[in-house]
């Protein structure tokens, strides 16, 4: 889909008129699933998550059959650092593997029949270290939601996003704590791994990045450009993009969520289209889906990335899917009614 924006303030002016789902389309889900053969509510969340979905999809009866996933690679200028426990290229060996199929993600997309992009954006180029500058320009920023709008597929109707990037943890940590407040280390976890202190120094870079910018983080979108990465922008751009075709979305991580926060936090109700797959182990994931005021489907432990705690939740949502849509009402069934 091409990206009707050039500027963060177009980009600004789509956030603000974002469509509502369907009113009709829900109430229609809310009647069939009152006429479904089981007796109310028994079907706990799945009930909720499949009237949702119909909303967005416009019709009371909807089917999931073309769910996309999409991964995003960036480097970080702030990998330098010594913040991760891996070097910058593990992030162009991590997307020839994608691209390869042998990934976690890989596999998991084939289990639930999704289809899977990669987006390698500018790796020989990282974004700057945002102690010293912001990281990303406003036309680089721009470019890189315009990369994620223009990665959804128009003819998807479930969209998973994840990514790749060494070092982006700290970015998400930066958004974060930036978007939320608190202190820096409230924000900041392990990420690939690092000991107790690898932590204190992303915890010290990620308060020196937001004291670095502080004058210009009361707008979300600067808080993505001063310290996001590519990756991170190109995540809310395909969010976004979703939200505008009326796409339903199923969050990942932290990361992932921290790129959704941005959009929630410069247009309310941004994020309506989109439900949290997981909860990480990655600590302040927990908190930043509170704060977005988002119950997570899954808790197992996931600190991968690459969307894989997302994916494994489209099985979920297909579950909510068959059964709404699938089931006889009692009258089609021929069985009395409590």
């Amino acid at each position: 889909m091409t990206a009707p924006f050039s500027t963060l303030d177009g980009f600004r002016a789509v956030l603000r008129a974002l469509p509502a789902a369907d009113a009709a389309a829900t109430a229609a889900a809310e009647e069939r699933n009152a006429q479904l053969t089981k007796p109310p509510g028994a079907l706990g969340r799945l009930e909720m998550l499949a009237i949702w979905y119909a909303g967005w999809r416009g019709t009371g009866r909807p089917r999931l059959d073309h769910p996309q996933i999409i991964v995003f690679a960036g480097n970080h200028g702030v990998a330098a650092r010594g913040v991760s426990a891996f070097p910058a290229e593990v992030t162009a060996q991590m997307v020839a593997n994608f691209r390869a199929g042998g990934a976690a993600i890989n596999q998991l997309a084939k289990a639930f029949g999704a289809r899977l992009d990669v987006h390698a954006l500018e790796l020989d180029r990282p974004t700057a270290d945002f102690t010293a500058a912001p990281a990303m320009t406003e036309a680089e920023v721009v470019a890189a939601l315009a990369v994620g709008w223009q990665a959804v597929d128009a003819a998807t109707d479930l969209l998973v996003v994840g990514e790749m990037g060494i070092a982006n943890t700290t970015s998400a940590a930066a958004i974060a704590a930036a978007l939320f407040g608190g202190a820096a280390g409230d924000w900041t976890g392990r990420g690939s791994g690092v000991d107790d202190k690898g932590v204190a120094l992303k915890a010290r870079i990620v308060a020196d990045g937001i004291a670095r910018h502080a004058a210009v983080l009361a707008d979300p979108l600067m808080v993505l450009a001063c310290l996001g990465g590519r990756e991170i922008a190109a995540m809310a751009g395909a969010i976004a993009a979703a939200h505008a075709a009326r796409i339903p979305v199923i969050l990942d991580g932290f990361i992932c969520t921290a790129a959704a926060a941005v959009l929630e936090r410069a247009a309310p109700g941004a994020l309506d289209h989109a439900v949290a797959g997981h909860v990480s182990a990655e600590g302040a994931h927990a908190a930043l889906l509170a704060r977005l005021g988002k119950e997570p489907l899954l808790s197992l432990g996931l600190r991968l990335g690459e969307g894989s705690g997302a994916a494994l939740a489209i099985g979920v949502l297909k579950g909510a899917i068959a059964c709404h849509s699938g089931m006889a009402t009692f009258a089609e069934a021929g069985v009395a009614e409590g």
